[in-house]
């Protein structure tokens, strides 16, 4: 989160996510890690909602003076290594394992992570019944199990066998058959060309943990045909339980895009980090109120509406497209929340003599329209 001021503690120079990738530019903000869970649809296969359960700060310690000890400096490179944005997220699924075993849930804990987190770090201090689905580098270094033929009479067991291909080599291996997959994106099922590969280990991530490697070919599509080329870059995934179906797999990592589009909607339709606070406390906790605020909005919405549509709150504009929603969407609930508290305030309870009729004798440039229409047809 973007942070002009200087005041606030947490803030810090940070590499800019919007910046070009032939420029590194940075900004001053603040950093938080967020965990959300998915609520899969109740008839399959479908959309699923992402709900905010978790939103930590993640800190990183301030620069000590030009003048600092040698004992100043020695912790202050101990707090940056302690403050490791991987540690953070580690953390967190472990905080949830724990949870979940306090609840008496024995299920295996799916996280789907990006690139960031696919690493050392994270996978070798995974807690019990935990898997991780995470985007992989496209030269990551993998190997076989090891043979058994080819075990030594002598010295130590085996842990890691052959080198095995690159996920940009198995990509272009034409000895290794490519499945079709499907999964439900963009409102509709898709067929996924996807190649795999398991078990293998990977020496510098995992460990001596079995992982499977999923490559996602390019699906290479126009929305017609004048607009460009879109999906050419191939995705690259390391599962760390092998034994996950390639259905299930492909459908998580589909279903993580609604991370992101939550991460929109808290920046800009709920202005989260925007409170101008600058006690320590109030920094971690404002911006975690309206995370939690805006994970209850959702959480309603599915317990309301289910996961179709539902009728609109206030009629919506002559400009809008007259095509059906597949849900509802972070302004539609924000409208018809504003609705349920204001409506009785507004007196407008039917809401659909909002609509403005123009009378015959006068032009659109005279018209004017009611303040009930003003407030609801407002943006959030």
């Amino acid at each position: 989160m973007r942070r002009g001021g200087r005041k606030p503690p947490g803030v810090g120079w940070r590499r800019d996510p919007l910046g070009p990738p032939f420029q590194t530019n940075l900004v001053r903000g603040q950093r938080f890690v967020q965990l959300s869970a998915a609520l899969p649809p109740r008839s399959a296969p479908g959309p699923a909602r992402l709900l905010p359960i978790a939103f930590a700060h993640a800190p990183t310690p301030a620069k000590p003076a030009r003048r600092a000890t040698p004992e100043q400096l020695a912790l202050y490179r101990q707090q940056q290594r302690d403050a490791n944005i991987n540690l953070y997220g580690a953390a967190l699924l472990a905080q949830l394992r724990r949870d979940l075993d306090a609840d008496g849930d024995a299920r295996t804990l799916c996280a789907v992570v990006d690139n960031r987190f696919t690493n050392a770090t994270v996978l070798k201090n995974l807690p019990p019944r935990t898997a991780v689905i995470g985007r992989l580098r496209s030269d990551a270094q993998l190997c076989f199990e090891p043979d058994p033929d080819d075990a030594a009479h002598t010295g130590r067991r085996r842990i890691y066998g052959r080198p095995a291909p690159t996920p940009a080599q198995l990509l272009a291996d034409p000895a290794v058959p490519v499945v079709e997959v499907e999964a439900w994106a963009a409102g509709k099922l898709h067929r996924f060309p996807v190649k795999t590969l398991a078990p293998l280990l990977w020496r510098s991530g995992s460990g001596p943990r079995p992982v499977r490697l999923v490559v996602i070919k390019p699906l290479h599509y126009r929305l017609n045909q004048s607009s460009p080329l879109l999906y050419r870059q191939p995705a690259y995934l390391l599962v760390t339980d092998p034994d996950m179906p390639l259905e299930d797999v492909l459908q998580r990592y589909v279903w993580r895009w609604e991370i992101e589009v939550n991460f929109r909607d808290e920046k800009t339709l709920l202005g989260v980090g925007d409170a101008q606070v600058f006690h320590p406390r109030s920094v971690e906790t404002a911006p975690q109120f309206q995370v939690g605020v805006y994970s209850l909005l959702l959480l309603a919405a599915r317990q309301a509406f289910g996961d179709g549509p539902a009728p609109d709150a206030v009629p919506p504009p002559k400009w809008r497209r007259h095509t059906p929603k597949p849900r509802l969407s972070t302004p539609d609930l924000l409208q018809r929340l504003r609705q349920e508290l204001w409506g009785d305030a507004l007196q407008a309870k039917t809401f659909y003599r909002l609509r403005p009729q123009l009378p015959q004798h006068r032009t659109r440039q005279k018209l004017t329209p009611p303040l009930a229409a003003a407030v609801l047809y407002a943006s959030p």
